[in-house]
């Protein structure tokens, strides 16, 4: 397919979970960095358009990329290629969650496992899978990127519910298999944060949030701009890197 608009040098930066504290913070990071944006989300149309509208620079928009169905992500890619004729960067930051204690069995129910593990590690495939043509076709510095957005609960065992925990474990470990499957063209990178303190995690208890962050050496939680910065590091800067977990954690494992 031919591109849309007229031939730009600019490169094109695809993030899922756009509307997130996180994916909103990243997506800042990478248009201020000179990308064209194409904010990924799953059913919030109008806040995904809305901070479309908010990020500095040109050639920005906002698509559907309901990360659980594949078929919907093959049409985003034809999407991307008719708008932009490549991409660049894909930044899998959709993840889902729910609080469920590591003790009760009962409570992590069948649904909730399914929805996690369709979310946090078939997603991001599903996403690599519809866009590796046009990623492998990327003229960027190093090759194209795609970074995967993980947690230190995948190290620590300790999260939101276990089987939360589990999925970030294996989206490490299919960051490492497709670093080596896909290697040279794309580089493939975890970013795995601990605590980050979004407007969700601020508008839980501070008791909680207190204890959180004195378990980390660094005696903070972390913050999203740090995670974004992360995530253009990963893209810009670290050029000879892939295959590996960057940990943006305060040293959480250090304690």
């Amino acid at each position: 397919m031919m591109p849309t608009t007229a031939p730009d040098a600019h490169p094109v930066a695809v993030v899922t979970g756009a509307t997130g504290g996180l994916g909103a913070q990243i997506c800042h990071a990478l248009a201020q960095a000179g990308f064209r944006v194409a904010a990924g989300y799953r059913s919030s149309t109008g806040t995904a358009q809305a901070l479309v509208e908010q990020l500095p620079g040109t050639g920005h928009c906002a698509l559907a990329a309901p990360v659980t169905d594949s078929a919907a992500l093959a049409r985003l890619a034809d999407d991307i290629e008719s708008r932009y004729g490549r991409c660049d960067v894909l930044v899998n930051c959709a993840g889902t969650t729910r609080f469920v204690a590591h003790d009760d069995l009962d409570g992590l129910d069948d649904a909730l496992i399914d929805d996690v593990l369709a979310t946090n590690v078939r997603g991001p495939f599903a996403m690599v899978r519809a866009l590796a043509r046009l990623l492998k076709c990327s003229d960027l510095p190093g090759g194209a990127v795609v970074v995967n957005i993980s947690s230190i609960a995948a190290q620590t065992a300790m999260g939101s519910n276990v089987i939360y925990c589990a999925s970030k474990a294996a989206l490490d470990n299919l960051t490492k298999s497709l670093a080596r499957a896909l290697s040279p063209a794309i580089r493939v990178v975890s970013v795995s944060p601990g605590l980050v303190d979004t407007e969700f995690v601020k508008s839980m208890d501070q008791a909680w949030r207190d204890e959180q962050a004195s378990r980390t050496p660094l005696g903070r939680l972390a913050q999203p701009e740090e995670i974004a910065f992360a995530v253009l590091a990963a893209i810009r800067d670290l050029r000879f890197t892939t295959g590996c977990v960057l940990p943006v954690d305060g040293g959480r494992p250090l304690r």
